[in-house]
């Protein structure tokens, strides 16, 4: 497997000297990148870690892994604009293809390979079945704990969190959502790497 471990070496200068290294290094490699941040502390970056292995080989040759650690690198998270960990960012060169933030299904992982070889986003992966049912079960009973509660007080929180937490199972089937989700990702969305000095 094409696994390395990498640590981008920190500057007297501002971070902008580790974005330009770790851009160098992906210039230079012959092949897609799945990069992997993650720190040793990190449960679900420690869960991923195996099935990580398994695709990296299972793809080597074609999309290399990289590991950078959170702790070692938090000027280059900073300005890769990374919050939270594990995050896996895919990339051809130096251009970013996509990126995940959490813990992949093993089918979520598969397709940010995939990404790489193909070159584009592969958009989201949807939820499984039975996730989609505890969600909207978990939403459900939310929902009527507050209304038994007679909307008093905390019970408009509690239904408020009902709600987010069953259009959290059917968001990605929502056509509303759908039309809304690539304006507000534009909105939110990094700016690209180097643009900052």
């Amino acid at each position: 497997m094409s696994e390395k471990s990498e640590k981008i070496t920190r500057t007297p200068a501002a971070g902008g000297n580790a974005l330009a290294q770790f851009q160098s290094r992906l210039s230079a490699n012959p092949r897609p990148v799945v990069v992997d941040f993650w720190a040793p502390w990190c449960g679900p970056c420690r869960a991923i870690e195996p099935a990580l292995k398994q695709f990296g080989a299972e793809y080597a040759g074609r999309v290399d892994v990289w590991r950078i650690n959170a702790d070692d690198n938090p000027e280059l998270l900073r300005l890769l604009r990374i919050f939270g960990i594990p995050t896996l960012i895919v990339f051809r060169g130096a251009t970013e293809i996509t990126r995940k933030t959490g813990a992949p299904s093993p089918q979520g992982l598969r397709s940010l390979f995939e990404a790489g070889l193909s070159g584009e986003d592969p958009g989201p992966v949807g939820i499984p079945l039975r996730e989609r049912v505890v969600r909207i079960a978990a939403g459900l009973g939310l929902t009527v704990l507050a209304l038994a509660g007679g909307l008093s007080g905390w019970d408009w929180l509690v239904l408020a969190a009902g709600g987010l937490v069953s259009f959290s199972a059917v968001h990605d089937r929502c056509p509303i959502w759908q039309a809304l989700s690539p304006r507000l990702a534009k909105l939110l969305q990094p700016g690209k790497p180097g643009a900052e000095g």
